[in-house]
């Protein structure tokens, strides 16, 4: 096996020497933009990963990872809408540097994209990957819905939290990696628990970006530090805000998430103190402990080499210390 920043390199050069660039340039060029803005590609390595975990090279699980990093930045351009986000990877977003109307409709030409990469493999591998592509597909969309409503809602629970960041971004990492199981024609047992390693590592990973939102460094996290405060979101950091403080700090974290400011300076940096004087920044940081060991669990039910589980394992632990 590889390390991840070989895998990295890996899909990288794959990705360039794809051929997105076509007519008409407006709808192509921004879906060329925003692949190319970089990130983490943590899904499409994770694609490759999962093929070799299971004996198969990680090239034939190229166009596969290609189809996941697709959608997944398909899914970016929706939600940056939907937040009216200034910035994506620390550049201005689709929607920003072009318009609206091309944000959504070279979106909606990603995922058609995503889904033809999938074409590349023989019927039976084809129809696996399809299958489970559409039903994460649909499981992001529900997630992304449960997120929009619990803006307005004032009763979201942890656990209808922990339900939303599963389905907006678990899942989709739980498929990537499940993708290289496929592709690697592994058994179903092997693809499914390495189902279940992602989907615990992807809950580790949404907590993580929700905590880094609100004390992540801008120059590294490469979106605006403290967006979820700005949009009165209710993360994990809030609910367990609310839960751990007097009533009167509680209500003055409702009201505050009721505003919509000018200047969010000042909501920002008093959202972030009623966090760590709670308890909640300490809870949070402890849950994306415990969902990363979670997923380290169900490493040791796998039918893999002991150098291949460190592999994996390493990569959960990076995963957690991360600042970006």
């Amino acid at each position: 096996m590889h390390n991840i920043s070989q895998y990295q390199d890996f899909f990288i050069e794959y990705l360039e020497s794809q051929n997105i660039h076509k007519e008409p340039v407006n709808l192509y060029e921004p879906i060329e933009y925003i692949l190319g803005l970089g990130g983490k590609r943590i899904r499409p390595v994770l694609t490759l990963m999962a093929a070799e975990v299971f004996d198969t090279d990680y090239t034939t699980a190229l166009p596969a990872a290609m189809a996941v990093e697709v959608f997944h930045n398909f899914s970016l351009v929706h939600d940056d809408i939907m937040d009216d986000a200034p910035l994506r990877r620390g550049q201005v977003t689709v929607h920003e540097k072009w318009n609206l109307n091309t944000g959504i409709l070279s979106g909606d030409a990603m995922l058609i994209l995503a889904y033809q990469y999938f074409e590349q493999y023989e019927p039976i591998v084809f129809r696996n990957l399809a299958k489970l592509f559409s039903k994460t597909a649909l499981e992001v969309c529900e997630g992304q819905q449960w997120d929009v409503d619990f803006e307005v809602r004032k009763d979201v629970t942890i656990p209808e939290y922990l339900k939303m960041i599963e389905y907006k971004t678990a899942v989709l990492v739980a498929a990537a990696m499940k993708m290289g199981a496929i592709v690697a024609k592994t058994s179903e047992k092997e693809a499914d628990l390495i189902y279940d390693f992602g989907l615990n590592l992807g809950l580790a990973f949404q907590l993580q970006d929700d905590y880094l939102d609100a004390f992540g460094d801008p120059e590294t996290f490469g979106k605006q530090v403290g967006g979820d405060i700005i949009e009165n979101k209710k993360t994990y950091l809030y609910l367990k805000a609310l839960e751990f403080s007097s009533s009167e700090k509680a209500s003055e974290l409702e009201q505050l998430f009721t505003l919509q400011l000018e200047d969010n300076s000042e909501k920002i940096e008093t959202a972030k103190a009623i966090f760590n004087e709670s308890g909640a920044s300490k809870a949070t940081q402890e849950a994306i402990e415990m969902y990363t060991f979670k997923a380290f669990e169900t490493l040791e039910k796998m039918e893999i080499n002991s150098e291949k589980k460190d592999v994996l394992r390493t990569f959960g632990e990076n995963l957690m210390g991360r600042k970006v």
